[in-house]
């Protein structure tokens, strides 16, 4: 359900429960940063009393632990199931982790620069952002390990797979996915040394193009 269908069917009810306030105030995070949730704004829209949120998350910390907790849920613990996932050859599993940088359902950019701009101000988003930096590196690091890299091979393999594509969020670079794929097999081959098979590369556009029109919390709240 998205963030404004669960406000909807909140407002028609009477009443809000915790997953009601918690998918709106992640859109809103995802949109307008942590500026933009706030419990008054959050009541309004929902068409309930503030007192329905302290009935859910006590106080306003709770609701940003909530928060973080579901943006690990799902950007983090997708990195680390797909860097996990079985695979034959190490491009194949590189190509098992580039799926959740075309599926915003497994991750979501627009949260996870929030989250990152959060940071900036919260010593508590640092914390689990630090943390969550730490896990996806590391899940990445050990598959590159499980394929036959040398230690300091997969770790720095791991760095550059990793810090690259989150940089590539950073800027704000945005090309039709016609044009990401066209470079797949070549950031394939520079992360790991071995060029795709026609077939991975088959199989990993085939994915894309599924879920190429996915949205990232692109419906305003």
């Amino acid at each position: 359900m998205t963030a404004l269908a669960a406000a909807a069917a909140a407002a028609s009810g009477g009443r809000a429960t915790r997953d009601d306030w918690l998918d709106l105030a992640l859109a809103l995070l995802a949109r307008g940063g942590i500026g933009a949730v706030s419990v008054l704004d959050l009541s309004a829209r929902l068409g309930v009393s503030r007192s329905s949120f302290y009935w859910h998350f006590h106080s306003r910390d709770g609701l940003h632990d909530a928060l973080l907790t579901k943006w690990d849920a799902r950007n983090t613990r997708s990195i680390v199931r797909q860097a996990k996932a079985p695979a034959a050859t190490i491009t194949e599993a590189v190509c098992n982790v580039f799926r959740c940088w075309v599926d915003s359902a497994l991750f979501s950019p627009r949260l996870d620069m929030a989250v990152r701009a959060w940071a900036q101000t919260s010593e508590v988003a640092r914390r689990r952002l630090d943390l969550a930096d730490r896990e996806r590196m590391a899940a990445i690091e050990a598959m590159f390990a499980r394929h036959g890299f040398a230690p300091n091979d997969a770790l720095v393999r791991a760095r550059a797979l990793y810090t690259v594509q989150i940089g590539y969020y950073a800027l704000d670079i945005r090309e039709p996915m016609e044009a990401r794929l066209a470079l797949a097999p070549h950031y394939l081959e520079t992360i790991t040394g071995v060029r795709p098979s026609d077939d991975e590369l088959s199989a990993f556009r085939a994915y894309a193009m599924r879920h190429a029109g996915a949205g990232d919390f692109d419906e305003q709240p």
